[in-house]
């Protein structure tokens, strides 16, 4: 067992490497597509937390790849300490909307440039929206049975673009960016 409790960011490292051994390169463009939309995860980290897990016996480095890359693989421990992690309830969530921190203080600034902040973060949620509609639309009609997880998960997340885009539309009128 590690020293320290693991932190939901090496917890999702262990989880991914359920699937098998990856290295910290394939880490981070697979936790990007998986979770990049809602868990922020920086290549340093994901470095970072391999080097500690393994000295910690979580993870094994295997011999260097390709481009010098070293795969790792969970060792038993780190089932065991990602079982233990994942059994533990989740933590409170936090929103962390750097948009609505501006808006926060939006008094300070230009109209047009906190309009122009807004019109620009309305198209990436739109483009988000349209994403996960087109990932839901590609599913199969089984899906809920053979992965509810995921499912779930995309799901949230076409419920939230589509509260963000519906908080952007009820903007008070001099707030309001154009679409």
């Amino acid at each position: 067992m590690p020293d320290r409790p693991l932190n939901a960011t090496a917890a999702s490292l262990l989880g991914f490497l359920h699937d098998g051994p990856m290295t910290g390169w394939d880490l981070v463009e697979y936790a990007q597509q998986r979770i990049g939309a809602f868990w922020s995860l920086t290549q340093s980290q994901v470095y970072r937390e391999l080097t500690a897990m393994a000295a910690a016996g979580l993870v094994r480095a295997g011999e260097r790849g390709r481009r010098d890359r070293k795969p790792y693989e969970i060792t038993d421990a780190g089932r065991a300490a990602f079982a233990e992690w994942v059994a533990k309830p989740p933590a409170e969530e936090t929103i962390r909307f750097p948009l609505l921190l501006t808006m926060l203080f939006g008094r300070h600034l230009p109209a047009d440039r906190l309009a122009a902040y807004l019109a620009e973060h309305r198209v990436a949620h739109a483009a988000r929206l349209a994403e996960y509609e087109q990932i839901a639309a590609a599913l199969p009609p089984e899906a809920d049975e053979a992965d509810p997880y995921s499912v779930a998960t995309l799901r949230f997340g076409l419920a939230y673009e589509r509260a963000v885009l519906d908080w952007f539309d009820a903007l008070p009128k001099p707030l309001r960016p154009a679409h």
